[in-house]
């Protein structure tokens, strides 16, 4: 298959910035794409049948009955983020549909760049009809060159029809002066299965996000793995809300937070609104250097057999299992850095191969520069 698409003016350094955060410019291992480079659209496309990727402008003039989905999870009136989104006249992002009974094992990768000192803005509409199973890999990143800063504000709203099921990945690989707002909720319908995985290893002055799922269908599930590193002067306000409304419905937010200096607060609820409903919260924190890590989960049961559970933890690396590894001949460095990669090594359950693959590489890029 050709490439992806042929971007002249993109340095090799910011090619391999790309490649970090998901991005496959040759195709080899993707079924679809969709590239954005600030506020233009420079390629959308899927290969797989029954699965389309188009731009927001596209899928609004091709399908009149989009409207139904557009700011139905997210309200315009959230936040000023929101709220500058919806006023765009001329609005940025992508719309994924996945017929009913259609599946893509190669995943759909979506790459957002911004490569100007500017507000970069998107609203996107991912759903997935009954029986349908869609995997997407989406890349944030800004060009070595963004020296003085800029921000990303994405709007993205999700929906798994009944029997369906979504798996969605964000690896951000922005830069030190970049400010990320990502904006997005979910509504899964019975026995659907929302994924949802965020890593964030990279330098970045600030994220704040505070995705949420709906569990509207019976045996719907809903699952968060989060990963961040907070380096020095990086403020990282993320985390997860769950609402089980459909009875059997069932949620896990996993956390996994390092800071070398940076502040992170890790946010996670769990609404449990129906008898049979079960949810688990669980943030685990480790302070490399002076940092803070501020954790903050909540359970909140309204109903007699709904069973919610947290579990929060915050320290330091222990000393006795850095002396054990170097025993076995390891030094201080490998042993350090073994027991990091440990402790991020999060295995999402249900994940396809080549996303797992994809999250285990972007740690190893960590791991090489000293996380």
């Amino acid at each position: 298959m050709s490439p992806l698409i042929n971007v002249p003016n993109l340095s090799e350094v910011d090619k391999e910035r790309l490649a970090q955060s998901g991005i496959d410019l040759t195709m080899e291992n993707r079924c679809g794409s969709y590239l954005q480079m600030d506020q233009d659209v420079m390629h959308s496309e899927c290969t797989q049948d029954g699965i389309e990727v188009l731009s927001y402008k596209q899928a609004m003039e091709k399908y009149d009955w989009l409207k139904d989905y557009e700011w139905k999870v997210v309200s315009p009136e959230k936040d000023e983020v929101t709220r500058y989104v919806a006023a765009q006249k001329d609005p940025k992002g992508y719309v994924i549909i996945a017929k009913a009974g259609t599946s893509n094992i190669l995943p759909i990768q979506a790459c957002l760049y911004l490569g100007r000192e500017q507000i970069q803005h998107v609203h996107n509409i991912i759903i997935a009809e009954e029986g349908a199973e869609l995997h997407i890999i989406s890349g944030c990143t800004s060009g070595a060159h963004v020296g003085k800063g800029g921000a990303h504000y994405g709007v993205s709203e999700f929906y798994i029809k009944k029997n369906a099921k979504i798996s969605f990945t964000m690896i951000h690989t922005w830069s030190e002066n970049i400010e990320v707002f990502p904006r997005s909720a979910s509504r899964v319908e019975e026995n659907g299965v929302f994924l949802s995985n965020y890593v964030c290893m990279q330098p970045v002055k600030k994220v704040q996000m505070y995705p949420a799922a709906t569990l509207a269908g019976e045996n719907s599930v809903a699952r968060f793995s989060t990963i961040v590193i907070a380096t020095p002067d990086s403020f990282i306000d993320v985390g997860s809300r769950a609402i089980l409304e459909g009875k059997g419905a069932s949620a896990e937010l996993v956390t996994r937070a390092i800071t070398k200096g940076g502040t992170i607060v890790s946010r996670g609820h769990i609404q449990g609104k129906t008898a049979g409903t079960r949810g688990h919260l669980e943030c685990k924190g480790l302070i490399l250097k002076d940092g803070i890590i501020y954790a903050i989960p909540e359970i909140e049961g309204s109903v007699v057999g709904t069973e919610l559970s947290h579990e929060a933890a915050v320290g330091k690396l222990a000393q006795d299992e850095i002396e054990y590894l170097m025993s076995r001949g390891l030094d201080e460095d490998e042993a350090t850095a073994t027991i990091i990669r440990g402790f991020l090594d999060v295995k999402i359950t249900g994940l396809p191969e080549a996303l797992q693959r994809q999250i285990d590489s972007t740690i190893d890029v960590a791991e090489k520069s000293g996380f």
